[in-house]
């Protein structure tokens, strides 16, 4: 019995863990325009490389601190750890390119920001309430 139910937390560990594109959305300040961006513009604005959309708004990433939606977002659309991400940003604030992004522990949290901060762009899990936030495609 000990072998079973440990074997069922684990599982459970691992599935609450694992999170795909489809379990998270990208949320948008209501001021921006736009109504979608490319996988590799949104890269770019989450790793500090871009700070405009393709209609000129200026745009502030806000990422999560961590946890299932995080890790989904960072293997979907930008292609690093939160250990690569974390060192990458480091070394952007060392050498003065970059400041380190906001992040918040929780959707609601995120959501909050990015409906009040002109410019801000985030990502929530697919099931969390937008309040005037607006959702982005990401093509």
């Amino acid at each position: 019995m000990n072998h079973l139910h440990y074997f069922l937390l684990s599982a459970l560990a691992i599935g609450a863990a694992t999170a795909s594109a489809a379990d998270f959305k990208v949320i948008a300040n209501p001021e921006i325009m736009v109504t979608e961006i490319s996988a590799n513009d949104l890269k770019d604005v989450f790793l500090a490389t871009k700070s405009t959309l393709s209609d000129g708004t200026h745009v502030q990433p806000v990422w999560e601190k961590g946890g299932a939606t995080h890790e989904a977002f960072l293997k979907e659309y930008v292609g690093k750890t939160d250990a690569a991400v974390a060192t990458y940003f480091r070394s952007l604030v060392f050498t003065g390119k970059a400041s380190m992004p906001k992040s918040f522990a929780t959707d609601a949290d995120v959501v909050a920001f990015v409906e009040k901060t002109k410019g801000a762009i985030g990502y929530i899990a697919s099931a969390t309430a937008t309040g005037d936030a607006k959702v982005l495609d990401v093509k």
